[in-house]
């Protein structure tokens, strides 16, 4: 079996790296990759959103199975055009992939399949959200209902917060036509969590769940990221827990996408708060998290290409997903001034004294001698597992510390007092 994989981060160097475990995979490419990525795969130089240059390079390397990496391109199409070619693709069509495109589609259709979600309105105009706001008197959530480069919800403690984040969305089009409608809902208290599901339309199965750090810095302090590291399994998710998500969340969404035509095929990403009144759904992703998945795949024990291909042709009937009974910690280190203005460029040591732990290349590239250099704002995801999260955190703060390259840091704090 041939493998493509798409995409340029730490996701996509894990997902490769549990690829290429399997017996049944004879090469893998991935476009672009990066500098680590580059010693596990053979790279193309074609960027995510180049579909038809991606559709002639599959067609033309014989593939037997792409893997979407990030949700730009599923949501230009690109998983349309690759079936329309005859080729296999894991990751929903751009119809399904509205569903992490446009918060306000995830939240009207929440809301039809009696899913459990913060309460909402959704608005057009600016007049009519600081109308609303002013009445509330309570913590409230603002969300661009389009992309915002994962900054383009607030969560404003009064109602002076709310109106910025009104104007910023709605007047000052901050991003641009992401904030051409907002969501604005209550905010809800208790702890984060997501939950993994691959779905071949009709039914799901569980893939696994996971715990992520978004803030910049020690005790969920600074500006929120892409996210600063990530814990797997989620210490507060059970099967039964995972079960209810199945059955509560993602069958009905998957039956209310059919009664409107849509297939969903692929990886279905559920971000939870678990509350006293139970789980509700923050929002939905339409491929792997990020850094979740980087936790996660040291971790899975089935076959990874046996699993999406299963998926894709639709034959969930068998699927078995097995996980190791250890506990993993992924540590993000990341530029000086992430997640705003950093610089790249600068040399990466310590790469090979990391014995006791997985290195995933997330912002990395191949300098001009050879060696690898920081290439974005998340440069690099440290992994470590154990038998319990601390001994897993010990060890992944161990190897993460021999690593270095001017103005790194990282979160002291990922996974800390998850045992007590």
């Amino acid at each position: 079996m041939n493998i493509l994989v798409i995409g340029s981060g730490g996701r996509e160097h894990a997902l490769i790296y549990k690829l290429r475990q399997s017996p049944q995979v004879r090469k893998i490419y991935c476009a672009p990759g990066n500098g680590g990525i580059a010693s596990m795969a053979e790279t193309v130089d074609i960027g995510p959103l180049e579909v038809d240059k991606l559709r002639a390079f599959a067609l033309s390397a014989g593939i037997d199975l792409t893997v979407v990496g990030p949700e730009i391109p599923l949501m230009a199409g690109i998983a349309d055009v690759f079936e329309d070619a005859g080729l296999t693709v894991f990751g929903p069509k751009k119809s399904a992939a509205v569903l992490e495109g446009s918060k306000v589609f995830a939240k009207d259709l929440m809301k039809r399949c009696n899913v459990s979600t913060a309460n909402f309105e959704v608005f057009s105009h600016l007049g009519d959200a600081l109308s609303y706001v002013r009445k509330q008197h309570r913590p409230l959530v603002v969300k661009a209902d389009g992309l915002a480069q994962g900054k383009g919800v607030s969560v404003c403690h009064s109602e002076e917060e709310a109106e910025t984040a009104l104007r910023n969305l709605m007047e000052e089009k901050a991003f641009a036509g992401a904030g051409e409608k907002v969501v604005v809902e209550e905010l809800l208290e208790g702890k984060e969590a997501s939950v993994f599901a691959l779905c071949n339309g009709e039914n799901g199965v569980i893939f696994g769940s996971a715990m992520d750090y978004k803030r910049a810095h020690d005790n969920d302090e600074g500006p929120n990221t892409g996210g600063m590291g990530s814990v797997s399994p989620h210490p507060m998710l059970d099967k039964n827990m995972e079960q209810t998500v199945l059955n509560t969340v993602v069958l009905p969404i998957l039956h209310g996408l059919l009664e409107q035509g849509i297939a969903y095929k692929g990886v279905l990403y559920v971000g939870l708060m678990l509350t006293k009144d139970g789980p509700k759904v923050l929002e939905f992703n339409v491929r792997f998290g990020d850094p979740e998945t980087q936790a996660m795949m040291p971790l899975l024990k089935s076959d990874l290409p046996e699993l999406m291909m299963a998926t894709c042709i639709g034959d969930m009937g068998h699927i078995n997903v097995d996980w190791a009974s250890e506990k993993s910690v992924c540590i993000v280190a990341a530029s000086q001034g992430y997640p705003g203005h950093y610089e790249t460029g600068f040399p990466i040591t310590g790469l090979n004294d990391v014995k006791d732990g997985f290195v995933f290349h997330a912002g990395t590239a191949i300098g001009k001698n050879g060696s690898v250099i920081t290439s974005g704002g998340r440069v690099l995801n440290v992994v470590a597992t154990g038998k319990n999260y601390e001994e897993a955190r010990q060890k992944a703060y161990m190897e993460v510390q021999k690593i270095s390259f001017p103005g790194m840091f990282y979160r002291s704090d990922i996974a800390a007092n998850l045992d007590t």
